[in-house]
């Protein structure tokens, strides 16, 4: 093939790469906007309609409306990370680096309430795989050594992880919906959630 010919058929191939992209990236779009308004027994076709495809175009990006969810929550899971784990504080004290992660989750949601509200649903959702659930773990690893690392130096009570996690969720989602109700109390709910949370899981000094 003469080298000018093989040029353009890898600039073709390349193009094709990433116009592939985009319309993946439009329904993942779509999805998170129809399942935070519609919740997760949505329809695909309005999934499709709002990304302004065919429906038969979105299974060829994801075979089942299973696997969008499942690919959602990743790209979801892997922003929140994004957020949570700038500028984490590893040489600060458990307490404040669980605050880092309590306040940048608050601002996080705040700004993305469309994920946030698909996140609490899919947390929730009986189709998450384990493979999902551990890509979704994985770049959280810096919080699982916190953890740990509270257990060992008896600075946390003997509670079971998920319990702690979704405390934290819930406590933070009752602060966010007060702080939409009223913006100028952001702080003392924030602070005061915090509190509430940190009391709840620390051992008594």
């Amino acid at each position: 093939m003469p080298l000018v010919d093989e040029c353009i058929l890898i600039i073709e191939v390349e193009v094709a790469r990433i116009k592939s992209q985009d319309k993946r990236n439009a329904i993942l779009g779509a999805a998170t906007k129809v399942f935070a308004e519609r919740g997760l027994s949505a329809a695909t076709s309005a999934i499709s309609a709002a990304a302004g495809i065919a429906e038969g175009t979105l299974f060829t990006y994801f075979t089942t409306k299973d696997e969008l969810v499942n690919a959602l929550y990743r790209e979801i899971k892997l922003e929140l990370a994004d957020a949570m784990m700038s500028a984490f504080p590893r040489k600060k004290s458990v307490r404040s680096r669980l605050q880092h992660i309590w306040n940048q989750y608050i601002e996080w949601g705040l700004k993305n309430p469309m994920q946030q509200g698909v996140l609490r649903q899919v947390l929730v959702w009986n189709g998450l795989t384990q493979e999902s659930k551990k890509a979704g773990s994985a770049p959280f690893l810096e919080i699982e050594s916190m953890i740990e690392e509270a257990e060992r130096q008896r600075i946390v009570q003997d509670l079971p992880r998920p319990f702690i996690e979704m405390t934290l969720v819930a406590l933070a989602d009752t602060v966010m919906e007060l702080v939409r109700q009223d913006a100028k109390r952001a702080g003392i709910y924030c602070a005061a959630g915090f509190e509430m949370l940190w009391g709840g899981i620390a051992r008594k000094q």
